[in-house]
């Protein structure tokens, strides 16, 4: 069975970056690029031609901005998601959140903040989100994509590239990366076969997980997110309780200098405090924690009072911070008295620290398949047995508001 390609539309004012992420893209199987735009007006000409499944879109250009492009998109209810690639992102951190505000599904910066001939240390992200976003958006209009695991492993490859180039030179190192991402390709095509194929027969076997003590009372509810994070968490915060007793810890992989402004922009939506944590923080009932980027978040003892500890321990999983960094933390202090939610995001973190919270006692919930844009994380903790309820997005905050009403704290 062939495969169909997620359809890239790239829209920057420099020629050598809509050269530069034309090339990154080009270069992984499963993607093409049908146009290129240099402003947001170029951008509208082009998309009924291009029919993309995914724009990459600068903020910053003449004629017509990236945030202008999105409230004209906005208006005029284009579907197509939009990934935020910008020099001044970083900078400009409100900016880059007004872009999420206005619907764009997520983003990421140019290397250094400016144009660079080398985007590699931004590239294996770029086909994340392409291949998420781009990916969805693809299947629900009937194509036939490789699937998000196929990227992962495509991105795995390219880091080692990059190790080896330094060892055997570019020559050689290109070559084992061309023969590795065709391996892959063929790999994953097969897979996704035999998946259609069971999926026909009988379901995945999830094991049980017996808790080493019943669910009792919920002191804390904890976090995990990633791909498709962003909007997820503004669905979810913008319906919660506003009388909901207890904090809310929550990891979102989102890089340093963003957090803060993204806390920021929750904050002006939900009824509760958010507020990007600080390391030192008393833990209060009916706030909402959101980890800094390029920091680990857990909960430590201090006297009578648990507070929040921030940490640049190495990465877990990829990632600094870390679902499952935050789970076991709060797995080891609350035991049964904690709710964990896993929720849309590519790869496997929080998932095993999650099964280790439903060992001790813990309230689980995972996202499920349809309403998450990366069914990767809540895919991998309910294979473990680590979900009690997988909830769609729309629900989310209903059953989290739910479960902690009936389990509130005494």
């Amino acid at each position: 069975m062939a495969m169909d390609d997620i359809s890239v539309l790239v829209c920057d004012d420099s020629a050598l970056m809509r050269n530069l992420v034309s090339r990154a893209v080009e270069s992984v199987p499963g993607m093409h690029v049908v146009g290129k735009a240099e402003n947001g007006k170029d951008l509208i000409d082009k998309i009924p031609k291009c029919n993309p499944d995914v724009i990459v879109l600068d903020i910053e250009m003449p004629v017509m901005t990236g945030v202008e492009f999105l409230k004209y998109r906005k208006e005029n209810r284009i579907r197509i998601p939009v990934i935020i690639l910008s020099s001044i992102a970083e900078k400009g951190a409100a900016v880059t959140m007004q872009c999420l505000e206005l619907g764009a599904s997520d983003f990421i910066t140019k290397p250094n903040g400016s144009i660079s001939a080398d985007i590699s240390e931004v590239a294996d992200q770029l086909i994340e989100m392409i291949s998420s976003y781009g990916g969805q958006y693809a299947r629900l209009h009937g194509k036939t994509v490789y699937r998000d695991d196929f990227y992962v492993q495509i991105a795995s490859d390219r880091a080692i590239k990059r190790k080896l180039q330094g060892v055997m030179g570019e020559d050689k190192a290109n070559e084992f990366l061309e023969k590795e991402t065709a391996n892959k390709a063929e790999e994953a095509r097969k897979a996704s076969e035999a998946l259609k194929a069971s999926l026909a027969g009988k379901p995945k076997e999830i094991p049980v997980i017996t808790p080493l003590r019943k669910g009792g009372r919920i002191d804390i509810i904890a976090i995990g997110i990633s791909t498709g994070g962003p909007n997820a968490l503004r669905d979810v915060f913008k319906m919660i309780d506003p009388r909901l007793k207890q904090p809310i810890l929550v990891v979102q992989h989102m890089p340093a200098g963003f957090t803060k402004e993204f806390a920021n922009s929750l904050n002006r939506i939900c009824a509760l405090e958010v507020k990007e944590a600080e390391d030192g923080d008393k833990i209060e009932g009916g706030h909402i924690y959101i980890a800094p980027g390029n920091y680990h978040i857990v909960v430590e003892q201090e006297g009578f009072k648990n507070v929040i500890r921030l940490s640049q321990e190495p990465q877990r999983n990829g990632h600094r911070p870390s679902a499952d960094v935050l789970f076991e933390s709060v797995a080891k202090i609350y035991q049964n008295k904690a709710l964990g939610v896993i929720m849309t995001g590519m790869g496997k973190d929080g998932a095993v620290q999650l099964a280790e919270m439903r060992k001790q006692g813990a309230w689980t919930l995972g996202q499920d398949e349809k309403s998450s844009v990366v069914y990767g994380m809540p895919r991998v903790a309910n294979e473990l047995g680590a979900v009690q309820k997988q909830v769609p997005l729309e629900q989310m905050a209903d059953e989290i508001s739910k479960l902690a009403r009936e389990h509130v704290l005494a």
